[in-house]
């Protein structure tokens, strides 16, 4: 008997512990709406959590305690009953929806190499020009959320070299923050990629070996070489990526209008 209690006391306290592993945590609660942790780990998407020191952590809950305060409000004031409210709040909804079906079905495609050296060969005449290298000035930071708020307040008027010298932690901020020209071979060759995607002196976002940045280029140079299909190879997965976005979009359509959905138009 005793042989049997013990199984049975082993069953039980396995039992607990499963049910211990199984609760969430709870970030914040703000009367009775709780943040969990994974949920809102999968908000800001892969990894982005863990990379955050804890007073940035902090910060973003507290973001999240305030909107939900004012989100609440809103609700007791009877906002949330207006039709206009309501239908914007719908929409909304359907998009996040939407764009995760799309979305889910995009990180679907493989695009060979084959693929990519064909489009290349195709659009020739509108890679086979020289090579740009970009003068870029940049501002370290330490994680996602303060490069955002830099981010920020250099679009409502920031002087950029001032932004360098008050927020950034690397020792470029002596030189005004300034990398020089990066070329496309370069270790900061991702600098270079994304400052292709800007206009000039335009501020942009990038990331990179747990830092975030924010940078501009203030001039551009051409290189003695001509660009190569390498230099182009993540511009053309872009590329590929958003055409066949439009045809995912218009393939799904299809194929759940074909499951005989109820549509009337009046």
């Amino acid at each position: 008997m005793r042989k049997y209690a013990l199984i049975f006391l082993g069953i039980l306290l396995l039992i607990a512990a499963c049910n211990q592993e199984a609760k969430p945590v709870i970030l914040a609660e703000v009367n009775g709406e709780t943040l969990e942790l994974e949920a809102f780990k999968a908000t800001l998407g892969d990894g982005v959590w863990d990379s955050l020191d804890s007073a940035t952590r902090r910060r973003y809950v507290e973001d999240w305690v305030n909107l939900t305060l004012l989100a609440q409000a809103a609700k007791e004031a009877g906002l949330d009953q207006d039709p206009g409210i309501r239908e914007r709040i719908s929409y909304a909804g359907k998009k996040v929806k939407a764009n995760a079906l799309i979305s889910e079905r995009l990180s679907q495609l493989r695009i060979s190499e084959d693929q990519l050296f064909s489009y290349f060969r195709v659009h020739q005449a509108e890679f086979q020009k020289p090579a740009l290298t970009y003068d870029i000035q940049r501002i370290q930071l330490p994680d996602k959320l303060t490069a955002e708020s830099v981010y920020e307040q250099i679009l409502q008027g920031l002087d950029f070299e001032q932004a360098v010298a008050r927020f950034s932690t690397d020792n470029l901020r002596q030189a005004r923050g300034r990398m020089g020209l990066v070329e496309s071979t370069s270790p900061d060759s991702m600098f270079w990629l994304a400052a292709r995607e800007l206009e000039l002196g335009q501020p942009g976002i990038v990331s990179k070996d747990d830092f975030w940045y924010v940078f501009r280029y203030t001039a551009t140079q051409e290189s003695e070489k001509e660009a190569s299909f390498e230099e182009y190879r993540a511009e053309i997965r872009r590329k590929i990526l958003s055409e066949k976005q439009e045809e995912v979009y218009q393939s799904l359509l299809r194929e759940i209008k074909a499951q005989g959905n109820e549509i009337y138009y009046y």
